[in-house]
């Protein structure tokens, strides 16, 4: 655990997949084709005080949909890329525009497309249900189920280990 949070000191960036991470991998889809994604408040309220701490957010996914337009409006997700079976090279040109080195970026998937940017981050994250193959090469593999919590588990080890989970919380503790 102690270097899984020196590496989560050093973030300034984290990117997340959508579907099997901020969902349970679930895909509604009606018969009109409209399709429907159900997010956790909990992982929304963690993205939220994360970015407050300074840290960049990112999406970058492989399904287009415009309910995930709508989630990184409402969560303030400036950085969105959808459609992109290949995510390693929207990670390099989002990493370059804001001059961050990669051991400064995380990447949190759960499959092997994922593996590619997961790899090229200082720090990945995934979740219980991923493959063997994900979970043996990712640095952290969260308690919590995707969909269910697992991106604040994220967000809140990522304040701890920089310090600032304290002052996220305390307007809430008064």
């Amino acid at each position: 655990m102690h270097l899984t949070m020196e590496r989560a000191r050093n973030l300034r960036l984290i990117v997340f997949d959508v579907d099997g991470v901020m969902t349970d991998g679930s895909l509604f889809l009606g018969d009109d084709g409209q399709e429907y994604k159900a997010f956790n408040s909990l992982d929304g309220h963690g993205l939220k005080m994360l970015k407050e701490t300074g840290v960049e957010l990112a999406i970058i996914t492989g399904r287009t949909s415009r309910v995930v337009e709508l989630r990184c409006a409402n969560l303030g997700i400036a950085h969105l890329y959808q459609g992109c079976h290949d995510k390693l090279t929207p990670l390099k040109e989002l990493l370059a525009r804001l001059g961050i080195a990669p051991e400064q970026a995380a990447f949190m998937g759960d499959d092997v497309v994922d593996l590619p940017p997961m790899r090229h981050c200082g720090m990945g994250f995934t979740v219980p249900h991923a493959p063997s193959l994900v979970k043996e090469r990712a640095h952290y593999v969260t308690h919590t189920p995707a969909g269910r919590g697992a991106v604040r588990e994220v967000c809140e080890l990522v304040m701890q280990a920089q310090g600032t989970y304290a002052a996220a919380v305390a307007p809430y503790l008064e």
